[in-house]
């Protein structure tokens, strides 16, 4: 244990000196929920680290207790000004992983990449396959996948506002590695190349999407988007959706479902194959800003009011479990 702890502590000096001050804090508790877990009791997340050739970055992963064979993988991405076990908290996707039996990957955004924490989906460098954040991402993922044995049928990656957008940018370049995305108060894949650009993406007045040229492997989405969301644009719900369809089979035919949940209305826009399977969900949800769905309000960004974001991506992730590998 003293080893763990001198480990820990040195892990934070590292984390302080280059600047990352929420890594270093985050580091710091979970040297003390490890402390906590040899008094008995069980330290929520596991925190590791992936190198890659495209870079580093620390991540948090989340197994249910006595989870003997994992049901496959939801990654999130965090948001700007958030973290890792910031966003476990307000997400409450631990829960759903305990329900459905699967594990989840918290990666953390270094200060030193970007001072706000965000994922940088608006940078032309990292929207390509094989280079800045996404190589580093899908390298988690894969690191992780084979850790539990899992194919890409059975992974999937989903986030917030910039990690939304970032989550877009994963399902379009890297449609091997994860069978669906959820992309909740997001952005399209390509939708910006540079800060100001980015700007007006988010004003609704960006450009159309990169959607990406020839055959791909076809990927399953789930959006959700509040319209009443002030830094991103709702009509930017409307641009993943149109990205996520170009790779997608012809024929689909589309339908929507409107409902009350947890006193909010919302319509699910639903693009159905011929067999009646939901390829794209596009919620659109009322009065809801910008903020997790059904989130929990111990966490930054969320809403308590509105459908169960996190139920819901778990709920068309798993029932149909992505697309065929």
């Amino acid at each position: 244990m003293m080893k763990d702890l001198s480990d820990a502590m040195r892990r934070v000096a590292a984390l302080t000196q280059s600047g990352d001050l929420m890594g270093a804090t985050e580091a710091i508790q979970a040297a003390l929920g490890g402390g906590a877990k040899a008094a008995g009791k069980r330290s929520p997340e596991v925190s590791r680290q992936y190198q890659g050739a495209a870079g580093a970055r620390d991540y948090l992963l989340y197994v249910p207790e006595g989870l003997a064979v994992a049901k496959g993988m939801i990654m999130m991405l965090h948001g700007c000004q958030q973290t890792p076990g910031d966003f476990a908290t307000g997400t409450a996707m631990n829960a759903q992983a305990d329900a459905l039996g699967f594990v989840v990957v918290y990666p953390g955004q270094s200060r030193g990449a970007n001072v706000q924490g965000c994922w940088n989906w608006f940078e032309a460098g990292h929207q390509k396959r094989d280079l800045g954040e996404p190589a580093i991402l899908a390298g988690i993922a894969g690191e992780v996948a084979a850790k539990f044995g899992l194919t890409r049928a059975r992974c999937f990656v989903a986030g917030l506002s910039a990690g939304g957008a970032m989550a877009a940018t994963l399902g379009q370049i890297y449609p091997d590695v994860f069978a669906g995305v959820g992309v909740h108060s997001g952005l399209a894949h390509g939708s910006a190349d540079d800060l100001m650009s980015a700007l007006a993406a988010m004003r609704g007045q960006g450009r159309v999407g990169r959607r990406g040229k020839g055959k791909a492997a076809q990927v399953s989405t789930i959006i959700l988007h509040g319209d009443a969301d002030n830094t991103v644009h709702p009509s930017n719900a409307g641009e993943v959706r149109a990205a996520a369809r170009h790779h997608l089979p012809k024929g689909l035919s589309e339908r929507v479902v409107a409902g009350v949940a947890n006193g909010r209305r919302y319509s699910r826009l639903l693009v159905e194959d011929a067999s009646g399977r939901c390829l794209i969900e596009d919620w659109t949800i009322a009065g809801a800003g910008h903020a997790w769905s059904g989130g929990n309000a111990a966490g930054s960004f969320t809403d308590a009011k509105g459908p169960d974001a996190s139920a819901e991506m778990a709920r068309f992730f798993f029932d149909g479990l992505g697309m065929a590998d």
